[in-house]
């Protein structure tokens, strides 16, 4: 896959000897070139000025990774719920300490491992870029185990797919992507893209990117995620942010249906301009409301250190070191606090009971006994349109 296909500018659409028509997509970058006019330059301006902010933002928290944490989390949940899961933050939280809920989603087990494959796919990037061979490992952490396990996890597909609604046969598709035989040969020419030095705002090319595998769509299943997954690498393996702290897929959720025909248009239109534009316009929104949930973030350890200062006296030291905990484990039991510490059960529960009372910590499960404590303040603050 080298050539353009002839057809419209994104691709053309080939009949296939079964009779329907399969899309084949040309190779990037676009041909005519994109236009960049006055409202692209200007959205690409806020879009840039928007990362910079909120990676600045990061920065000043006391220890970034810490609150990466949070932020991968809410990324899952969002992306699993665009492809249908009900699970929430909240679910995810209670499976990681272990909470038993038989009213928990069945599906939390999926965004557990989007979860997996977001901290593979950014450890790997360390030592290997961007490659069809991590999109295949990532694939596979993906689907491992949950749904569409059996649609060969971390394979590309060898037979045909299509996009519409749940359930509907081939023939009432709305999209059907490339044909089997053109998959490896398509993503090959992806990879080459991503790592090709020609000059193109970072932006842009990650937005093709995202375009270009949805429409390749290489798998039987989990190509969203995996497409979205792609972008949060590309953000980290460009050095534009240096967390992943960027949650996409609340823009997306909340546009589906525009997110979905600004895809389709590129295919049957050759709009990339339009898919472009909305793309930017996502990555401005989410950038400013993670940075405003830095900011929430900071005012609201900042009062919590203070009160625990100020009102544990002897025990404000262990206090402030159960806080720092809460903010990679917002769900903890007593004996997290006792080993933490290093102090005796009674100890561990005395001190939980003042962050309960302190209104810093909230006991959820209304017993005397394996008492479970969220700090829900601070889980708050990622729910929001959960």
């Amino acid at each position: 896959m080298s050539s353009q296909a002839p057809g419209s500018r994104s691709g053309v659409y080939v009949k296939q000897s079964a009779g329907y028509s399969a899309f084949l997509p040309n190779p990037l970058p676009p041909v005519p070139p994109l236009q960049i006019d006055d409202e692209m330059q200007a959205l690409l301006s806020k879009a840039d000025r928007a990362l910079g902010r909120l990676d600045g933002s990061i920065q000043t928290l006391p220890d970034p990774n810490l609150f990466v944490f949070m932020y991968v989390r809410k990324e899952a949940v969002l992306s699993s719920q665009i492809e249908g899961t009900q699970s929430s933050l909240n679910d995810i939280l209670s499976m990681e300490a272990r909470i038993l809920d038989p009213a928990r989603p069945d599906d939390v087990s999926e965004v557990m491992n989007y979860v997996a494959s977001m901290n593979h796919g950014l450890d790997r990037l360390k030592n290997l870029p961007l490659s069809g061979r991590l999109i295949r490992e990532i694939h596979q952490k993906l689907l491992t185990g949950v749904r569409g396990q059996h649609g060969n996890p971390g394979e590309y597909r060898t037979t045909q797919n299509w996009i519409g609604p749940g359930g509907c046969m081939l023939n009432e598709a709305i999209f059907i992507p490339p044909a089997p035989e053109y998959v490896s040969a398509l993503v090959s020419d992806l990879e080459k893209f991503i790592h090709d030095d020609t000059p193109i705002s970072l932006l842009l090319k990650i937005g093709l990117i995202h375009s270009q595998f949805e429409t390749i769509h290489p798998f039987i299943d989990g190509n969203g995620r995996v497409g979205r997954l792609l972008i949060t690498f590309l953000l980290c393996q460009e050095e534009i942010l240096q967390t992943p702290v960027l949650y996409i897929s609340h823009y997306f959720k909340k546009h589906r249906t525009e997110y979905y025909q600004h895809l389709q248009a590129v295919r049957d239109d050759g709009n990339w301009e339009g898919w472009l534009k909305f793309f930017l316009r996502g990555i401005a929104e989410v950038s400013n409301q993670a940075t405003e949930t830095v900011r929430l973030i900071v005012a609201m350890r900042e009062s919590h250190r203070q009160k625990i200062i100020d009102d544990f006296g002897r025990a404000a030291g262990n206090g402030l070191t159960v806080l720092e905990t809460l903010f990679k484990h917002p769900i903890v039991n007593v004996d997290v606090i006792s080993k933490v510490l290093g102090v005796t059960f009674q100890a561990a529960n005395k001190l939980a009971q003042r962050l309960v009372d302190a209104g810093i910590l909230e006991e959820i499960t209304g017993q005397q006994r394996y008492r479970m404590f969220r700090y829900s303040s601070y889980i708050d603050i990622f729910s929001n349109n959960d």
